[in-house]
């Protein structure tokens, strides 16, 4: 199950980045004698949900066990809510609001583009590979430990005599008095 990991991971960003992609295109092309209105021809939900699902595949690659799985949960979460922005605006629900608006539009043709399919389809794909992560997360290959931030630990000074000149300047870069008796 090792195996699965990197296709795993690949499909995520994949899935994320194409559904990220697609909500930032216009999703709705119009014909009308008056100019549609900006905010009906993209999905910035979809867009932004997307981001997070992409986020998150970058936070399961430096993770491990538990947070590794919540997060590629949270991943699939994301991708779920691209998928209610789908059903929710498509463009063609969009449309039907503005027409119906106090804007006059006149004679208006609209077709759908290709966009939110698309998004639709890296949706899905984030989806499948999030449960995917949740189910092999465990069998995955970790970080080792000595990328992990530095315990509390100190490590032991020399008296000034006994100190090289760049010992000295690094601890004056790191704050310290090189001649003060605290070790």
């Amino acid at each position: 199950m090792r195996s699965s990991f990197g296709p795993t991971v690949g499909a995520g960003l994949a899935g994320a980045a194409l559904a990220a992609w697609a909500g930032s295109n216009e999703w709705v092309k119009v014909t009308a004698p008056a100019q549609m209105p900006a905010d009906l021809n993209d999905s910035p939900a979809t867009t932004g949900l997307a981001l997070v699902a992409l986020a998150a595949w970058g936070v399961v690659l430096v993770t491990r066990g538990l947070v590794r799985r919540l997060v590629a949960a949270l991943a699939g979460l994301a991708g779920i809510g691209v998928i209610v922005t789908f059903f929710g605006h498509a463009g063609i629900d969009a449309l039907g609001r503005a027409i119906d608006s106090e804007v006059v539009w006149g004679e208006t043709e609209h077709t759908t583009t290709p966009w939110p399919y698309l998004a639709l389809l890296g949706a899905v794909v984030t989806i499948a590979a999030a449960v995917a992560a949740v189910l092999l997360a465990r069998s995955w290959p970790e970080m080792g430990r000595r990328y992990d931030a530095p315990g509390d630990a100190r490590p032991e000074r020399k008296p000034l005599e006994e100190q090289s000149t760049i010992d000295v300047w690094k601890s004056l870069d790191e704050g310290r008095d090189p001649t003060s008796g605290d070790q």
